[in-house]
């Protein structure tokens, strides 16, 4: 699971029956600066996010499935299960 951003959207004509009326999100993941890196995941969106939103992403397929209640073997990776409103780090100790 990771911090990342949503940077755009994803539109395709063909694709698995699975995706049909699911909405697609270009997510970038975030550093704890909150800095965007050089990773992404393509997120199937369950919380109406927007662009621009930073979001919570489950980035492991088997909970990913279960999120979306597809079958075992469902073409599902990465889900976005929360939109963030803010983040806190703990200080370092000195």
């Amino acid at each position: 699971m990771y911090i990342g951003q949503v940077a755009g959207t994803v539109v395709a004509t063909i694709k698995h029956p699975f995706f049909m009326g699911r909405k697609l999100l270009f997510v970038e993941r975030l550093e704890l600066t909150g800095q965007t890196t050089t990773r992404y995941d393509i997120a199937v969106d369950t919380v109406q996010a927007g662009v621009g939103d930073r979001v919570l992403v489950l980035d492991e397929g088997n909970s990913g499935r279960q999120v979306c209640d597809v079958e075992p073997w469902g073409p599902v990776r990465a889900v976005i299960v929360g939109i963030v409103d803010a983040l806190t780090l703990a200080q370092e100790a000195a």
